[in-house]
């Protein structure tokens, strides 16, 4: 959106961008990022080879609910940070919730375990590198949500680039779900927030800088 559209959208008493160009920018930048972190995915590092008989046990559908959760609710909160005037509110619990709830039932089965079994739960095998694979498939999403959000007029550039990154980060998390082999809760409180942290705090740095229009 250019500032002369903005200011006639103001003129008129309607601050916000309207819905329909809004739906259509965040769509093919979720095609878009969902495209790129599948290739790179399977590029880099594969499917996992139990894929078939693990998706059919409901820890893997426990372990992908928490991207997928927090894709609708950074999807909810980015498009309306990418618009003026536009309020998040309570909306922001759609995103604190699952991972208050991923972290309360960690707790829980940290505490039924023996002392000496709890960190094994928490680190897995793969605890060195699953924050960085993470935050590697989501480049394509990053910089596609944040061509989105920025064609639609932000103000608050900060708070709409940390919400673009996590959008892009569980975006990523979500496929990575596809190859990780941790199915402990205390490694996805962790590791998969750590992971999508990375791109969320690289969206609030950037944010002043690649959403200013």
């Amino acid at each position: 959106m250019k500032t002369d559209d903005l200011i006639s959208m103001l003129a008129a008493g309607n601050p916000a961008p309207p819905r329909a160009p809004s739906a259509r920018r965040f769509a093919l930048a979720l095609f878009c990022g969902l495209l790129g972190a599948l290739l790179l995915m399977a590029c880099l590092f594969g499917v996992r080879k139990d894929l078939a008989e693990v998706a059919a046990t409901p820890l893997f559908w426990a372990k992908v609910a928490l991207p997928a959760a927090l894709v609708l609710g950074a999807l909810w909160a980015s498009g309306r940070l990418a618009r003026p005037g536009v309020a998040v509110g309570a909306r922001w619990a759609a995103i604190g919730v699952p991972v208050a709830l991923v972290w309360g039932a960690s707790l829980v089965l940290l505490a039924a375990l023996p002392a000496g079994d709890r960190l094994a739960q928490v680190l897995g095998t793969t605890w060195r590198t699953c924050p960085l694979n993470i935050a590697l498939l989501s480049v394509p999403a990053f910089i596609a949500v944040l061509w989105a959000i920025r064609g639609l007029a932000p103000t608050r550039l900060r708070l709409a680039g940390a919400a673009g990154g996590l959008l892009a980060g569980a975006l990523a998390t979500l496929v990575y779900c596809l190859h990780c082999p941790e199915m402990a809760v205390p490694f996805w409180g962790v590791w998969y927030v750590l992971g999508m942290a990375l791109p969320t705090f690289a969206g609030w740095l950037l944010g002043p800088r690649w959403l200013r229009w």
